[in-house]
């Protein structure tokens, strides 16, 4: 069970509502990923059993706790790049206290989370390795995203959007680009920002944190080619590791085209029974 050595404090702005959030997460041998979301004392693990939505960004929930609407009383948004560190710093043991009710975004990577997990130390990885029992897939229109079992691990994302630069445009993960994958900022085309703002989202959005498209160009440097792909590939492995397993310990190819939060997490839902340890 991959955990941390010593607690660690910090807090940050979120993305969605601009509150500040501080955070507590603390070394665990209980197995799971726990939340604690903002007034509750029950917590609940980061599973795809607990998605609750996949709009403008991930939300977990507690689903042992409804209102006499219906509706989740606890939630926690913007897990994603939190989620993903985890799978990439192998940590799958931790308890996580919050104060509001979205994770900071810090630089809009997951570069801060992975920084502060190793500052902490890491200890006891689980090191097994995964495969898939067969082909694993989600196919409609123009978007695609299949898992095929292989002897090593493979990402290649495709987008094909509305911008010179990200045009019918692949980019792969491989080991000499992942850091680059968990640097990879957040993004949105810079037209939408004051629509998305209107709306009670966004609101939190800065220069710092995230890369505007624009019709040429962006509104900020990018810290590596292509950073806009690779952030969807770091919003991949934070996705699928709903689904239990980190997507590092894969031995599979992982072909994705224009695909998003919402299609990523149907596939983990599946992908979570086929799942077979090597």
């Amino acid at each position: 069970m991959g955990t941390i050595k010593s607690e660690i404090k910090t807090s940050g702005k979120g993305l969605m509502k601009n509150r500040n959030c501080e955070v507590i997460i603390k070394p665990s041998r209980g197995g799971n990923i726990r939340i604690f979301s903002k007034g509750s004392e029950v917590p609940f693990n980061v599973s795809i059993d607990n998605l609750y939505s996949t709009d403008h960004c991930v939300t977990l929930c507690s689903k042992e706790h409804r209102t006499l609407l219906g509706d989740y009383k606890y939630k926690v948004m913007l897990c994603e790049h939190f989620v993903a560190a985890c799978a990439i710093c192998g940590i799958d043991s931790i308890d996580v206290y919050l104060s509001e009710v979205e994770m900071p975004i810090f630089d809009g990577s997951s570069k801060v989370w992975v920084d502060l997990f190793k500052n902490a130390g890491i200890e006891d990885v689980n090191k097994d390795l995964y495969t898939v029992s067969e082909p694993v897939y989600y196919l409609n229109g123009k978007t695609s995203l299949v898992i095929l079992p292989d002897k090593e691990l493979r990402i290649t994302y495709g987008v094909n959007y509305d911008h010179p630069d990200l045009t019918r445009c692949w980019v792969t993960m491989d080991n000499n680009n992942l850091e680059e994958i968990i640097e990879a900022r957040t993004f949105g085309f810079y037209k939408d920002l004051k629509k998305y703002q209107m709306l009670g989202f966004a609101k939190g959005v800065t220069i710092d944190n995230t890369v505007g498209l624009k019709d040429i160009g962006y509104t900020t440097e990018l810290r590596s080619e292509q950073e806009p792909i690779k952030h969807k590939i770091l919003d991949l492995i934070g996705d699928l590791y709903l689904a239990g397993v980190s997507p590092l310990n894969l031995r599979a190819q992982i072909l994705v085209k224009e695909a998003g939060h919402a299609v990523h997490t149907k596939v983990a839902q599946i992908l979570k029974n086929k799942l077979v340890k090597i």
